[in-house]
């Protein structure tokens, strides 16, 4: 099977796409189709904003009239009357721009929200949507944790460059033309300088200083990815007595991104310090001028604190814009992650064309079918069989023989390098994916459930069935007993992968599951391989009453549960050597019959352990009477 090494992926998902790209595939978002209501609020918001930055620009021009007009030169009552007006006119001016800014953020809250869970949503949708193939070369945690950031980084960047970045540079605009136009270019060029240099300073340090927030990102994921496999195997870690070497590789993960850090927080202060510098200068310069002005009468004192407070009005804003700019890169990068997952192509997509499934009888036929993982290490070789409708066929070989991913390629999550499977005649590929799906029910060998109720897992096979019908599906699979007897009763928690059931519980609610979504086709793969002699036998009576009168194909490895099948075919390095029923099977004395052979010698010696370890428990018990 191809495979990515860790450092493949890692930057995959790291660096595929620029900050214009990131910012591109976000827009849409913030500009939805078939959304008329939100588009109107985007439009005021901005119409706010564009208030919000007058109102700002006009507080400073309002104060130097007033300080103007108490010039002691003034007829007293001019200094009576005038400069109330105007203070009035200040404090309602400074109202309205907090107001409209705030008025802003409220209207565009819903934007911003409906970006941030739509993206997410489609990020998930996406990430089902990709091939087994992308998942088994994906650490879970670390997808997890790309949506996760993702999602925050793109809350993040819309209230800075909203709230924050956009509106400071309309401001600075704003303030360049004013100050061009009330006193002299020099003014405007000073503050259009200082500005631009803090800004050039702010993003070549970022940038340098950017290739350790990736490090440790790559790090996050990798300590993240490295908890939860630990945790989910918890008992395995048991078994072998690795709970120091789990925690040195966590250990070791977490150490590189202490590393990188460290070093992102200590390279801080030489952007810090330089863009101190930078503000101090072009301050100082700016209040000399305006200095001078005053001294030589081209300027009023109220001009000097009008020029005063604009710088104030823009300092402040970018003492914070160095630092929104940072985590604006941060998240950027974050968003990076996330979208460029949604690049991932679907390796199993449904054609233009695809119609539903039409079930007419459930024939399933694998025609000519070649397939491999890795184009250097074929599977399966020209492989074709039929299971006729309301037939039974079983599929049996050694390991690697390819049982598994004829499961694989009924349940289309790959395609047939060559060759078609179908059903009543449909192939896969000319069919919806769901459809196709739909139409069958699989008990898979490993059944995993999800940590939650017995009857959400059961249900879970067909999310909108009632009560009653959850119950039933539970009486075929011959478990209602079962869980009646427990204290929460079908609300009882089967734990993280189905772990405070046994293993026959498992494979129970696996078939009711599969029950409850009534397919028309039934896919035993490997179902009982797990379980004891005893648990077995009544599991494989349970599949044999509901998969009755229904077309069902039978993976397996012991040959002792497919003695039924209407149709055996062997499978021998991915070409069929022998098929048959049971008995013609036997009488040809090949492949199957040396495979039936063994395998009796072997089960023969597990019954009687088996049978031996109930003895020995029996006697225990009596003893201890």
């Amino acid at each position: 099977m191809r495979s990515m090494s860790r450092s493949d992926n890692q930057h995959a998902m790291s660096g595929a796409r620029t900050d214009f790209e990131a910012m591109r595939t976000l827009l849409p978002y913030l500009w939805p189709a078939n959304a008329l209501g939100l588009r109107i609020r985007v439009v005021i918001s901005m119409a706010l904003l564009g208030l919000a930055k007058l109102a700002t620009v006009a507080v400073p021009i309002v104060l130097k009239y007033a300080i103007d007009a108490l010039d002691a030169t003034k007829v007293e009552t001019a200094i009576v009357v005038v400069p109330v007006g105007l203070l009035l006119a200040y404090g309602i001016i400074r109202v309205l721009a907090l107001g409209f800014k705030e008025l802003q953020g409220a209207v565009f809250a819903k934007v911003a929200e409906r970006a941030i869970r739509e993206a997410g949503v489609q990020t998930f949708r996406h990430i089902h949507d990709l091939a087994l193939r992308f998942h088994l070369d994906r650490r879970t945690g670390g997808l997890s944790r790309a949506i996760e950031r993702g999602t925050k980084g793109i809350e993040y960047v819309l209230r800075m460059m909203l709230f924050n970045i956009v509106p400071t540079m309309i401001e600075i605009v704003l303030v360049c033309v004013l100050l061009w136009s009330m006193f002299d270019g020099w003014f405007a060029m000073a503050t259009a300088l200082t500005i631009a240099g803090y800004v050039i300073w702010t993003v070549i340090i970022t940038e340098w200083r950017i290739k350790f927030r990736r490090t440790m990102n790559d790090s996050d994921s990798e300590a993240h990815s490295k908890a939860i496999d630990s945790l989910i195997n918890y008992e395995t870690v048991k078994y072998f007595g690795n709970e120091e070497h789990e925690a040195r590789r966590f250990d070791q993960a977490m150490q590189n991104y202490e590393d990188a850090a460290v070093t992102a927080k200590t390279t801080l202060s030489i952007l810090n310090t330089g863009q101190g510098a930078i503000i101090a200068a072009g301050a100082t310069i700016i209040m000399i001028m305006a200095g001078h002005g005053v001294a030589g009468g081209t300027m009023t004192v109220g001009d000097f604190v009008l020029v005063n407070m604009y710088l104030l009005q823009l300092y402040i804003p970018l003492s914070f814009l160095g630092s929104s700019y940072r985590e604006v890169k941060h998240s950027l990068i974050d968003m990076e992650q996330m979208f460029t997952l949604l690049d991932e192509k679907a390796e199993v997509q449904d054609s233009p064309e695809a119609k539903p499934l039409a079930i007419s009888g459930a024939e399933v036929e694998f025609r000519d079918v070649s397939f491999s993982y890795d184009s250097r290490r074929p599977i399966l070789k020209n492989v074709s069989f039929k299971v006729p409708a309301g037939h039974s066929v079983a599929i049996v070989g050694a390991s690697g023989a390819g049982k598994s991913t004829i499961s694989r390629l009924l349940f289309r999550f790959y395609d047939a390098s060559e060759g078609a499977v179908l059903i009543d005649g449909q192939n896969a590929r000319d069919v919806s994916q769901a459809s196709w799906r739909a139409a069958i029910g699989i008990v898979p060998q490993d059944t995993v459930l999800f940590n939650d109720s017995i009857y959400y897992n059961i249900a879970y096979g067909r999310p909108g069935a009632t009560k009653d019908e959850v119950e039933e599906a539970a009486r075929m699979a011959a478990i209602h007993d079962f869980i009646i007897t427990l204290p929460e009763g079908y609300q009882a928690v089967v734990g993280e992968r189905g772990l405070k059931l046994s293993g026959g519980e498992k494979q129970r609610v696996a078939i009711a599951r599969t029950i409850l979504k009534n397919p028309g086709i039934f896919l035993f793969d490997e179902a009982t391989s797990s379980l004891d002699t005893h648990t077995e036998k009544e599991i494989q009576e349970s599949l044999k009453q509901v998969s009755s009168g229904r077309t069902t194909l039978i993976i397996a490895h012991r040959l002792s549960t497919v003695v039924d099948a209407d149709e055996i075919v062997v499978l021998e390095q991915g070409r069929i050597a022998e098929r048959g029923n049971h008995e013609e099977l036997l009488a040809m004395n090949g492949r199957y019959a040396a495979m039936w052979a063994r395998q009796q010698e072997t089960e023969h010696a597990r019954e009687i352990l088996e049978h031996d370890e109930i003895d020995d428990k029996y006697k225990t018990e009596t003893a201890a009477e």
